[in-house]
């Protein structure tokens, strides 16, 4: 969902990352405390107007939502049986619209000038965080997304194969074992080239 860097030179490719994560911030920020669905449905236009000004194709832009999607057929019945349809329709489109936001810098923004943003941004506090290990805690956070979500992928593949498609245990179990192999194996990469030292 997140990390694929997408070339261009539109505005938003050109605009430094340091700003556009002060942007992402705000516009997050604003998503998360809008209480109303007609201005979520306005953010939602902006949204699609930022994807169309970064020229990205529908279908990468698709791609980088898609995985949300679980989430909110799990989240959205459950919070319109507790709080109505209304909340449960605000609550996903919130959610949403965050990730498409999230998904706009990071199809527009390469990792390293991710880092290098983080880093200036952390320099002042030096003192107290480590600016390169917070730099490399983001990158493996910024690869670690889409890497958890091909784990998914591949497990629904392999449940849809097996006929366990209508099983949450089929799906839970696997993803949760492979994805705390992968971080034991990460993590032994990590000691093993001295990032721990």
């Amino acid at each position: 969902m997140i990390g694929v860097f997408h070339p261009g030179d539109s505005v938003i490719h050109r605009m430094p990352a340091l700003a556009k994560l002060g942007l992402l911030a705000v516009a997050v920020t604003i998503t998360a405390l809008l209480h109303s669905l007609p201005a979520l449905g306005v953010v939602a236009l902006v949204t699609v107007a930022l994807f169309a000004l970064a020229r990205i194709p529908v279908r990468l832009a698709w791609r980088q939502v898609a995985p949300i999607l679980w989430v909110l057929a799990l989240a959205v019945p459950v919070q319109w049986f507790f709080a109505g349809w209304e909340a449960a329709a605000t609550m996903g489109a919130r959610l949403l619209l965050a990730v498409a936001l999230a998904a706009v810098y990071t199809l527009t923004t390469t990792v390293t000038a991710t880092l290098d943003a983080m880093q200036v941004l952390l320099r002042p506090f030096a003192r107290w965080i480590d600016p390169d290990r917070v730099g490399l805690a983001l990158a493996l956070a910024i690869r670690c997304v889409p890497l958890l979500a091909d784990l998914v992928r591949e497990v629904l593949e392999a449940r849809k194969a097996r006929g366990a498609e209508g099983s949450p245990t089929a799906l839970a179990v696997p993803v949760i074992v492979r994805t705390l192999r992968t971080a034991d194996h990460l993590g032994e990469a990590l000691m093993a080239r001295g990032v721990d030292d």
